[in-house]
């Protein structure tokens, strides 16, 4: 019997992560019946199960987990291989795929992809925006070229190049300002008025760790999944919230929030470019990290021309 084809991995891989067969073959824009002639073809070859089917969805089996390990890896292999195909001779040219996390996306790109567009006219920019875990998965499989995310991160097969630190300010509510002191010492906040993004954003464990919470139980009762929404609960006066730098000039124009230094030592973030070791594109990623320092400092000499309120 014929090895599995890279399509039939391809939709494995698809079936693999969302683990319902009407929802991979959406993703895959085909067919369900077509879908599982596919993935029943695969289970032929390797003889037994690759998947437990279920009235809800579908679970792997221990093949099929097994089988998914290598499958990721093998299309994430064969993703580099087209990349280098496809790419042109000059440096940040061809396709490529970057990821952000959801606390970098919206206050890098608006200055970063007119950058590159001027610079690197022949370069075909695809944007992904989510949870540093869906990232690096979707990273490791060749889903992505190379992620935005915040250090510290190790995982095997995957270099990082360091961009810049992001230091943390507090914001409170505009109308509250005058109770805090500027700088503000962060042992001094009300812990159960801090507002933080839901679980699976990094943002929150920096936060958590930086205030030197363990047990977040007392926080309050409010999250959100993007950092600009929880600055406008913090505008209506529901908490205070940790804001990267980077996010301070954006989010000051929306009016409501009053932005505070903290006292030394000032806590901070590091941002870094990550990107699979077996890519042949390093050149690519130092040109495109270089871009990415230049954007930030022009935006950080901007935001310090006016005084923090």
């Amino acid at each position: 019997m014929a090895s599995p084809t890279i399509r039939q991995m391809r939709y494995f891989d698809a079936l693999a992560e969302v683990l319902h067969f009407g929802k991979a073959a959406r993703r895959l824009n085909i067919s369900q019946p077509a879908l599982s002639a596919q993935i029943q073809q695969m289970e032929a070859f390797f003889g037994s199960p690759l998947l437990e089917r279920r009235a809800s969805g579908v679970m792997l089996t221990a093949e099929g987990r097994a089988v998914a390990q290598r499958v990721r890896h093998i299309l994430a292999d064969i993703s580099d291989l087209e990349a280098l195909a496809a790419r042109s001779d000059e440096v940040l040219g061809g396709r490529l795929k970057i990821g952000f996390i959801a606390s970098v996306a919206p206050y890098l790109l608006p200055a970063l992809l007119p950058e590159l567009r001027t610079r690197h006219a022949r370069l075909k920019i695809e944007i992904r925006e989510s949870i540093t875990a869906t990232l690096v998965d979707a990273l490791d499989g060749g889903e992505l070229d190379c992620i935005v995310l915040a250090l510290p991160f190790r995982r095997p097969g995957i270099e990082v190049i360091d961009l810049f630190d992001d230091p943390f300010h507090l914001a409170v509510p505009e109308r509250e300002a005058d109770a805090f002191p500027s700088p503000v010492r962060l042992d001094l906040i009300d812990k159960e008025r801090l507002i933080l993004l839901e679980e699976g954003h990094c943002l929150r464990d920096q936060a958590l760790q930086i205030c030197g919470i363990i047990e977040p139980g007392r926080l309050a009762a409010l999250g959100a999944t993007s950092l600009a929404t929880i600055l406008r609960m913090v505008a209506e006066g529901l908490g205070v919230t940790l804001v990267p730098e980077i996010a301070v000039a954006a989010e000051r124009l929306s009016g409501g929030i009053a932005i505070r230094p903290i006292a030394a030592p000032v806590p901070s973030r590091r941002l870094a470019l990550a990107f699979r070791s077996t890519s042949g594109r390093r050149q690519d990623y130092e040109a495109l990290a270089e871009t990415i320092r230049r954007v930030a400092e022009v935006d950080r000499e901007k935001q310090e021309q006016p005084a923090f309120r």
